[in-house]
């Protein structure tokens, strides 16, 4: 089996894969096909099935399919087009080898995380993270194996806490440049930020919308999360529980990409800058890490709206 991270064009592909999604299309003369999306553990790609004449068995989405492909490229990105597939019997496959992981230690990354609640000195704060991250064993389990979006960035396992990790990182760095920064807030907000995706987003394999998630989104359930944990603290004080409720609101930055509020805190635009700065690299490291090796320019990517390239080795 070939790991969908080392598929390159030209590639011969005989193996099996998760069907994460499955959609039943037309082209422009009518003819139908399927537009797949197959996962394994490295990552995502999407899939074709042209002719569906022959040698197509009867499957479904989120069934395990061995499949006879080829690897192109479309549009800069790695496109498999499949001729033959069936469904994998039980004891052909491993569950494990087809949940995308983040190359990191989720130990190490919760490490991390302990530690900076460590250093949050404001006993509000210290105690509304832990109540989160030490006293629920089952959000900080969830939280820990969580993706951090279902495909545009971080959409692994590990993923949610390596973005957490990450952003919480950038902001202490901010910290130690703009002393204005009040540090215990910034870092509690960073820390919690991204909270409301352990219920936006179902578990692997699935890692798909709920229907809280699609009807209202990670932002207000994080930050009914937050207020309703810090209102069970004794003597939290509401305007230092409003603030941190604000940099929950306004992470996304903008209303028109689903902030309720824009920054109004300096703390709030610090979380925002990081927030989207390490979204924007890891999307852009996926695309580069996806694409055929020896391309440069790899096409126009909608995320950017701009054709990327991959930069010169010196």
């Amino acid at each position: 089996m070939i790991y969908i991270e080392d598929f390159r064009e030209g590639d011969r592909i005989s193996g099996i894969y998760l069907c994460k999604t499955k959609v039943n299309a037309r082209t422009k003369s009518g003819k139908s096909y399927y537009s797949l999306t197959l996962q394994d553990r490295t990552g995502v790609v999407d899939a074709k099935i042209w002719d569906l004449s022959s040698g197509i068995d009867h499957f479904e989405a989120m069934d395990y399919i061995h499949i006879e492909a080829e690897a192109t490229v479309f549009q800069g990105a790695v496109q498999v087009n499949i001729r033959r597939v069936r469904r994998a019997h039980e004891g052909e496959y491993d569950p494990a080898d087809y949940l995308p992981c983040s190359p990191y230690s989720t130990d190490d990354m919760f490490k991390k995380v302990l530690f900076f609640i460590g250093t949050v000195k404001n006993e509000y704060l210290h105690a509304l993270l832990e109540k989160f991250f030490i006293e629920d064993k089952a959000f900080a389990a969830a939280f820990s194996k969580h993706s951090a979006a279902k495909s545009v960035h971080h959409s692994f396992v590990g993923g949610l806490l390596q973005h957490t990790v990450r952003v919480t990182e950038m902001c202490e760095f901010y910290c130690q440049r703009y002393l204005m920064l009040q540090r215990d807030l910034l870092i509690t907000g960073a820390l919690l930020h991204d909270i409301g995706k352990v219920k936006e987003l179902s578990a692997f394999p699935a890692n798909d919308y709920t229907d809280d998630g699609n009807l209202l989104g990670h932002i207000a359930m994080g930050f009914e999360m937050v207020m309703t944990k810090g209102k069970e603290i004794p003597g939290f004080p509401p305007k230092l529980l409003s603030e941190l409720g604000h940099l929950i609101l306004s992470h996304h930055g903008e209303l028109e990409y689903g902030s309720p509020k824009k920054p109004a805190l300096i703390e709030a635009l610090a979380l925002h800058l990081a927030d989207n700065s390490d979204a924007k690299l890891q999307s852009m490291s996926e695309i580069l890490g996806r694409a055929a090796e020896g391309d440069a320019w790899l096409g126009n990517q909608r995320l950017f709206d701009t054709n990327i390239r991959r930069t010169t080795v010196l």
